[in-house]
């Protein structure tokens, strides 16, 4: 069974930075490419930063790029979403997704319709 377990979301100020965390389980890692998606009150799932099962390949929002930084470890089973300079508008539920279909990490982040597997969400609040 797959599963998928965020953690590090919080209450920044407008300027810091955050680091969240997604542990996964029940698939093999190096043949899912992982991604962070949010979604604010009254606006739609969008990609956010993606990276690939093997070769460390990243896609980012045009919105967060520079500031935010997507890694993983394989061996801990776990993808990280580095974020600084926080604003704002990057406040919302982050999700973390997993798919072992998807084939380009750019499809990824910008269709979310079509990954099978999602975590539950953490909150990030950015305070002006």
């Amino acid at each position: 069974q797959v599963q998928l377990v965020e953690s590090g979301g919080g209450l920044v100020q407008s300027g810091g930075s955050l680091r969240l965390s997604c542990e996964f389980s029940g698939f093999t890692a190096d043949r899912y490419f992982i991604g962070w998606f949010r979604q604010a009150p009254g606006k739609k799932r969008e990609g956010v930063s993606c990276i690939s099962n093997t070769d460390g390949t990243t896609s980012h929002a045009d919105s967060v790029r520079g500031r935010f930084t997507i890694s993983r470890d394989n061996v801990k089973n776990t993808v990280y979403l580095q974020m600084s300079n926080l604003k704002p508008e990057d406040s919302g539920v982050y999700y973390c997704a997993a798919d072992g279909g998807i084939t380009t990490v750019q499809a990824m982040c910008e269709f979310p319709v079509l990954i099978a597997h999602w975590g539950r969400g953490t909150q990030v609040t950015v305070s002006s």
